[in-house]
């Protein structure tokens, strides 16, 4: 079952382009279908952000969705993440952390590589010294969030991406 709801727009042409982008790609909405799969989905979310700072999990999710080009992801959390205080400069800086060291806390910074390495775990694995400076920053417990949320973020990361979500169209709201 595919959903054809049709966003309405303010009749500026970005409102308007945002209106055509959402039309053309209707695909199934995963909530209505499999709503037990979707609210499961959220309490899992929910839980792994449990103790851990919130300016953390954005910085989580935003790499992630830069990973998994996710623009809908990206866009939330980008959104989230200013509504929480973060500043431009460090948003702008999550994608090149590794060269914009100063702009994120140790524990940060580990974070960030157990990201890439969760996310991109096809290409090699989690590599024993991204685990262990995360380890080495992180009780059991906290590293525990951080993983499930990591874990969480690529979910969603898949389900806005396989069901076309357009950036932009925040449905929390």
């Amino acid at each position: 079952m595919t959903t054809n709801t049709m966003h309405t727009t303010t009749g500026t042409p970005a409102a308007e382009a945002l209106g055509a982008a959402v039309a053309e790609n209707a695909r199934l909405d995963f909530a209505k279908s499999a709503p037990k799969v979707f609210r499961a989905l959220i309490g899992f979310d929910a839980a792994a952000r449990q103790g851990l700072d919130p300016a953390l999990v954005e910085l989580i999710q935003i790499r992630a969705s830069h990973l998994n080009h996710c623009a809908y992801c990206l866009h939330m959390h980008t959104n989230d993440a200013r509504k929480a205080g973060e500043s431009e400069d460090r948003l702008h800086m999550v994608a090149v952390w590794r060269e914009a060291r100063h702009f994120f806390t140790e524990k940060e910074r580990a974070a960030l590589a157990l990201t890439e390495a969760v996310t991109l775990v096809a290409d090699g694995g989690v590599p024993d010294d991204v685990y262990a400076q995360a380890a080495a920053v992180f009780d059991e417990q906290e590293l525990a969030h951080v993983l499930a949320l990591i874990c969480t973020i690529n979910t969603w990361n898949r389900v806005a991406l396989s069901t076309a979500k357009v950036a932009g169209t925040d449905e929390r709201r």
